[in-house]
């Protein structure tokens, strides 16, 4: 399965500050099986981030897009609303997922507006900024992330556990 890696930040786009959460989750989805076929920093603009998500949903460059970034309460954090712009559905249980997780260490992780969700065959999900909230999230929900993926591209067709 391909995966692009998305940073979000004004900081890290201009080189004020070093893309660490970036480097996590491309570690973790490499050790996963996956290939990483883009691994970016944007700025926090809204037009910027869901044009980029379409794109690559549209021209079938990944099956799995990770954000990182972006999904706090700063008026400057539009990655979720970049990520509704373009999606067909929503899949909530990821995000929910991760919070419940992110709770059991933090209740800050209540503040995360962090969303998941499918256009055409790629399936798109928001990761908190800060490189150790990425890693207990992105570590909570991997293991299933493939068999979604299998379902989504059509090569699974019995979610049903024996």
């Amino acid at each position: 399965m391909r995966a692009y890696i998305i940073t979000l930040s004004d900081k890290g786009y201009v080189n004020e500050r070093e893309d660490i959460s970036g480097k996590v989750i491309f570690e973790m989805v490499t050790k996963n099986g996956y290939e990483v076929v883009n691994n970016i920093i944007l700025p926090d603009e809204r037009t910027l981030i869901s044009n980029l998500l379409k794109k690559i949903c549209d021209e079938d460059e990944a099956d799995l897009i990770l954000t990182t970034g972006g999904t706090g309460l700063s008026k400057r954090d539009v990655t979720p609303e970049a990520t509704k712009d373009i999606i067909e559905y929503e899949v909530p249980g990821i995000a929910e997922a991760m919070r419940y997780n992110s709770l059991q260490i933090t209740k800050r992780a209540m503040l995360s507006r962090a969303i998941a969700g499918v256009r055409k065959n790629t399936l798109i999900i928001n990761l908190p900024g800060s490189p150790k909230a990425v890693k207990e999230n992105l570590e909570f929900v991997i293991d299933e992330l493939s068999h979604g993926l299998e379902i989504l591209k059509g090569s699974a067709s019995e979610c049903a556990r024996k």
